[in-house]
């Protein structure tokens, strides 16, 4: 008790359970669009993409400005996007091979230039560090105030074109019968996960960020078999694992707040892996063992009546 007396006295401390918060909702919310696309490397493309143009508008600018970082995250993950869908659109390479590739060229081109910051005159790269890794504890009021906005933005998106998206998701030709604009569906679909990732880069980092996207709709996956009720319950999800990873974080000493927000959400996807009630391991395996129960009794029956 006398922890989280002490712990919620801190201002920094509510600033970072906060920001986590709403990052873990926004990605709930929008890891089930990317979840139900089968565009679960998506997360993690765009998160490794973001880093050549963060390089990049360090090498222009020449100071560690978080807001200059964002937008150049937000650029070259959107170019990143694009790639993606010409690629797949105007060649036969399948979309999972199209993936890997920008990701390995985009970060290829990210760790060479920052390999070239590293060896520049003004090399002290701890700006660039906190969206390699992740550095929540780092986050400020402005920086809240930043990621609530964009948070409630990429909510409010998805509330308003839900309809739109579901279509998407689930029979995009048949939205392109009735005269929905799909492509352009598609490309703001990727459009607003580039938005969460660049979001949560300074939280979790761009190797952590694809685990937030995807985990919690993949959990969420397992409780319902309808979309509002699975994003509703991704977003929860998300948030939870935000509110429990930054009060782990806190009860450890040195340890970083983003990979204990990583594995609450991972931990959350093995309790619905296990305990969810009708996609769950454990109520599959019941049910399996009392249909072979039943067939074992009427075999039972049936042998009875013909002795």
């Amino acid at each position: 008790m006398t922890f989280f007396t002490q712990w919620f006295q801190e201002p920094n401390a509510l600033w970072v359970m906060i920001g986590t918060t709403l990052l873990g909702i926004s990605s709930g919310v929008l890891g089930s669009f990317a979840f139900l696309r089968k565009r679960g490397l998506i997360g993690d493309v765009l998160a490794h993409a973001a880093l050549p143009g963060i390089c990049l508008a360090f090498l222009i600018t020449g100071s560690k400005n978080p807001f200059t970082f964002m937008i150049g995250a937000i650029v070259s993950g959107t170019l990143a996007s694009l790639v993606i869908i010409w690629v797949t659109r105007y060649s036969r390479i399948k979309e999972d091979t199209a993936l890997g590739l920008v990701l390995s060229v985009f970060f290829g081109i990210g760790i060479v230039l920052l390999t070239q910051i590293q060896h520049s005159h003004n090399g002290n790269q701890s700006g660039l560090d906190k969206f390699l890794f992740g550095q929540s504890a780092a986050l400020v009021e402005s920086d809240i105030r930043v990621m609530g906005i964009s948070a409630v933005i990429l909510i409010l998106i998805t509330f308003l074109l839900f309809k739109e998206l579901k279509i998407l998701c689930f029979d995009p030709q048949f939205g392109a019968i009735l005269g929905f604009p799909m492509r352009f569906l598609d490309l703001l679909l990727m459009f607003l996960l580039v938005i969460a990732v660049v979001n949560g880069l300074q939280a979790a980092g761009i190797v952590l960020m694809a685990a937030l996207l995807i985990t919690p709709a993949a959990a969420a996956r397992y409780w319902t078999e309808r979309l509002d009720h699975m994003v509703l319950i991704s977003a929860g999800i998300g948030a939870l694992s935000g509110i429990l990873g930054t009060i782990m974080s806190g009860m450890i000493e040195h340890m970083s707040t983003g990979p204990i927000i990583v594995i609450a959400a991972t931990c959350l996807f093995l309790i619905s892996l296990l305990l969810a009630p009708k996609r769950g391991l454990i109520s599959r395996w019941i049910r399996r063992y009392q249909f072979q129960k039943k067939q074992q009794i009427r075999t039972t029956k049936g042998r009875e009546s013909l002795e």
